[in-house]
């Protein structure tokens, strides 16, 4: 019987960890390495080893409403899209209303996790830990790893020949912070995500020139959507989701590009991706402005590097470049763990539903958010141990390993149909079809047509509004009364801090005031009669 469960990592999705267990009457304890909670948005001026490193200037590209945990809202005042000491301060909350600080200890390194002696039988773990030079092991029923996906940067320098002999400065986005000594600087960026678009737009402001080098393109949403309102609140919806589930792959496909086309042409500023309309989403919506205006240069891929120049895939050159800033993405790594317990495979994935390892006797190790969904993967991490605190409970049951095996075959299929190719990404998900999925799993899914004659209004808002994480406290365990108020609430919560500035709005007129004047008229016109 699992009763204690050791979580390594005091980020968001750790926190969320804590809070599943106590929950379930479990005991946990959290273990972070550094000195505070947050995780990767606990912004310092240094960059920590082994610890997720972000940018001054960062602001969340999911909207307050959709991001939210389940059960806790963000304040009203709040803005609708989050500059990262915010959101910090959100989680900060979330901890103090749930009294989750008490679980965790800080300046607490895990540095080995291994099965017991009698694993087969038990499925407990050793951890060993480190605090302040001392070493100590203890025994866990069960593990979650919330270690998150951001702390070892990938640099594939092997990609970039030449780039040994380069003269000029190197880093990977993990090492910028502000954008300081590169006044007049001629910079390349490698890597079109979010992050390499972040720094580009902004840095592009004191450089003398940003390149933009693109291997495979993006497609980019910006965060104001219709009506001035939040992109994802369109974007994140069960009725779209239902539609592009039923339609052929290419029709829907084409619905998309189409979509995003309208908004500016892709194809006209160089950056269209080929194949599938999902390979590299990005939220930003100053880089069409800074293509227009010159301030940013979109290149192809890297040829090669000189000491002083690079040149690229199409046969242009850039002379007397400074800085190569390497925004090329992190590998996910457990240091912590023997290679046996955890295999990789970047194409057919290594977790059952993306949280157990394949292939182990009991099941009573859990990886929260190691995933890529196309929407906020806090939100995810939250559900999945709600998941795997009544996985460890025996409250639900995994498949046999062929029931497993087909299961993982069905997943690679839609990731086909959803993303056009399976290769590399095993960790992408549809977000709503993989939240009802793990719904469904321990009983909080909802049944929409039920809900629709006994709460037509409350159903409406569910599948023809935004898919928050309301929705999964509605029912079942862990079931949230104030879950439908939050739901029927949100709108007031999006505008509240739109609202700053006080004006009178004009009243549409009641046709009663009109009355006097239709009187007046018909006087004057029945004067001008007799007149006549």
């Amino acid at each position: 019987m699992v009763k204690t469960v050791a979580i390594i990592g005091a980020g968001i999705s750790g926190l969320g960890a804590i809070k599943a267990c106590l929950e379930e009457g479990l005991e946990p304890t959290c273990f972070e390495r550094s000195d505070d909670i947050g995780g990767l948005w606990r912004f310092t001026d240094e960059v920590e080893d082994g610890r997720a490193s972000i940018y001054k200037s960062l602001v969340t590209n999911v909207s307050k409403e959709i991001m939210c945990q389940s059960d806790f809202p963000m304040p009203e005042d709040f803005p609708n899209f989050l500059p990262n000491h915010k959101y910090f301060e959100y989680i900060r909350l979330y901890a103090e209303n749930f009294n989750l600080v008490k679980y965790i200890k800080l300046k607490t390194s895990v540095c080995q996790v291994e099965k017991h002696t009698d694993f087969p039988v038990n499925g407990q773990w050793l951890v060993t830990t480190e605090s302040n030079g001392v070493k100590k092991t203890d025994i866990f029923d069960a593990v979650m790893v919330c270690t998150g996906q951001h702390a070892k940067p990938a640099l594939y320098l092997e990609n970039l020949p030449g780039i040994n002999t380069f003269r000029g400065r190197i880093l990977h986005c993990r090492e910028y912070k502000r954008p300081i000594g590169f006044d007049g600087k001629q910079v390349l960026i490698i890597g079109m995500g979010n992050t390499g678009v972040d720094i580009a737009t902004e840095l592009c402001t004191k450089a003398s020139q940003v390149y933009l080098s693109c291997k495979t393109g993006v497609w980019v949403f910006g965060r104001l959507g219709k009506g001035g309102l939040p992109f994802d609140l369109g974007f994140l919806r069960r009725s779209l989701n239902w539609i592009n589930n039923i339609m052929p792959p290419t029709v829907s496909r084409w619905m998309l590009k189409k979509d995003m086309n309208d908004h500016f042409n892709h194809d006209l500023y160089n950056i269209q991706p080929e194949g599938t309309v999902w390979r590299e989403p990005l939220v930003n919506e100053e880089l069409p402005s800074r293509i227009l205006s010159g301030s940013i240069m979109i290149k192809p891929q890297v040829k090669k590097f000189t000491e002083t120049s690079v040149h690229f895939e199409d046969g242009s050159v850039v002379e007397n470049l400074d800085i190569v800033i390497l925004a090329t993405g992190y590998e996910y790594s457990f240091p912590f763990l023997d290679e046996s317990i955890i295999k990789k495979d970047e194409n057919k994935g290594s977790f059952y539903k993306k949280i157990i390892p394949l292939g182990i006797e009991k099941p009573t190790l859990a990886f929260i958010a190691f995933i890529l969904p196309i929407g906020p993967t806090m939100v995810v991490a939250e559900l999945q141990s709600r998941w795997a605190t009544r996985l460890f409970k025996g409250l639900h049951k995994l498949p046999d390993p062929e029931g497993m095996r087909i299961e993982m075959l069905r997943d690679e299929e839609r990731r086909k149909k959803w993303f056009a190719t399976s290769e590399n990404n095993f960790r992408r998900t549809n977000y709503i079809s993989y939240l009802d999925d793990l719904a469904s799993d321990i009983g909080v899914s909802l049944n929409i047509w039920k809900l629709f004659l006994t709460d037509p209004v409350l159903a409406w808002k569910v599948v023809f509004g935004p898919c928050n994480s309301y929705q999964l406290r509605l029912t079942g365990p862990g079931k949230w009364d104030g879950a439908r108020e939050a739901i029927m609430t949100q709108w007031d919560r999006i505008a509240k801090p739109l609202s700053t500035r006080v004006v009178k709005k004009k009243t549409k007129a009641n046709l009663l005031s009109y009355i006097p004047w239709i009187l007046c008229v018909g006087i004057l016109l029945f004067a001008v009669c007799l007149k006549g």
